[in-house]
């Protein structure tokens, strides 16, 4: 599995880059004394802990399937994601707590100009990292790596943030701005992890994902062959880097079970060939009743019993539906 290989190579890096940045923000918070540049150093602690839970969990979810786990480990990313989120949520707190208490015990703060150019460059290694995470981990179907590609991206967002504020504290020399910048950060940091945290229960829960079924509709409706009567029942299952697919896909009665199994194989080799070999696909076929002539545009068929009236596009709403019920409902 190229894809797996790639997501743990990945993974590795991740981990060597957060500690990195984790060893280089240290040392400007022992520079400048800066609370605020304290709050970016605690969040990389925050990466290094995810990255060794997304290295676990990648290979775990990388094993083959088993009697046990017959749909694969994948679902063990989304977990990872749910620890990584609350990790997030528990520094932002720990971050504001310290912003808080610094406003009644004031702290120095020295070479702000060196710690700025240290932060600057963490800056820049956390934003090309967080976008190669999360470009990987959408062409591989890969939660684990778009969690954390969000969460670095997301922090270097708040290191802007960061930076902004130490460059007025630079210029103008009030130092309480420190404090007020950490609280900023910190309920922005709650914020981040609150959505990874919503993000992973939804996966655990199978919530559908709409994008991946607007991009499957779209595709069918462009791609459409006169046979494809209807299609119904559709479900998609995330798990890991597979998406398990099935649905119900109407064909013309008279077809034999040959070229019904011809129309199936067209169906799953067009949403491979679009989304990898990551994906499962089971079609089940149905053949089509005399309601479905309504529907049907299959030129010169020979057993309509009824006059064609329109063609149904193909939605979000109407896949996951039952045949009858979409030809019943109006556009």
């Amino acid at each position: 599995m190229i894809s797996a290989k790639e997501n743990l190579r990945l993974q590795k890096i991740l981990i060597l880059v957060a500690i990195t940045l984790f060893i280089v923000k240290l040392i400007a918070w022992f520079m400048t004394g800066s609370l605020a540049i304290l709050t970016d150093a605690l969040e990389s602690i925050v990466n290094i802990v995810a990255g060794f839970l997304g290295l676990y969990s990648l290979n775990l979810s990388a094993k083959p399937k088993d009697a046990d786990h017959p749909y694969g480990h994948g679902k063990v990313e989304f977990l990872s994601a749910g620890v990584e989120g609350s990790l997030v949520i528990i520094a932002g707190f720990y971050i504001i707590y310290k912003a808080v208490q610094s406003f009644f015990y004031p702290h120095g703060i020295q070479k702000l100009d060196v710690g700025i150019l240290l932060i600057t460059a963490t800056a820049v290694v956390n934003f090309i990292t967080g976008k190669i995470c999360i470009n990987t981990g959408r062409r591989n179907n890969s939660m684990q790596l778009i969690a954390g590609g969000k969460h670095l991206v997301t922090d270097t967002y708040s290191t802007a943030a960061i930076l902004a504020g130490l460059a007025v504290i630079y210029f103008t020399g009030y130092n309480f701005i420190d404090s007020l910048i950490a609280c900023i950060v910190g309920g922005i940091i709650i914020y981040a992890g609150y959505k990874i945290v919503r993000v992973s229960v939804a996966g655990i829960m199978d919530e559908a994902d709409e994008r991946i079924l607007k991009d499957i509709v779209n595709l069918l409706n462009k791609n459409r062959k006169e046979n494809w009567i209807d299609l119904h029942n559709m479900r998609i299952i995330k798990y890991g880097s597979t998406l398990h697919c099935d649905c119900h896909l109407t064909v013309p009665w008279y077809l034999n079970v040959h070229e019904s199994h011809e129309e199936i194989e067209s169906l799953g080799a067009l949403i491979k060939n679009e989304f990898g070999t990551a994906v499962e696909l089971f079609v089940h076929s149905d053949a089509c009743c005399d309601f479905s002539c309504k529907i049907c545009s299959k030129q010169n068929c020979m057993v309509r019993k009824h006059v064609f009236e329109k063609r149904i596009t193909w939605t979000i709403a109407n896949i996951s539906n039952d045949a009858r019920h979409n030809i019943l409902t109006p556009d």
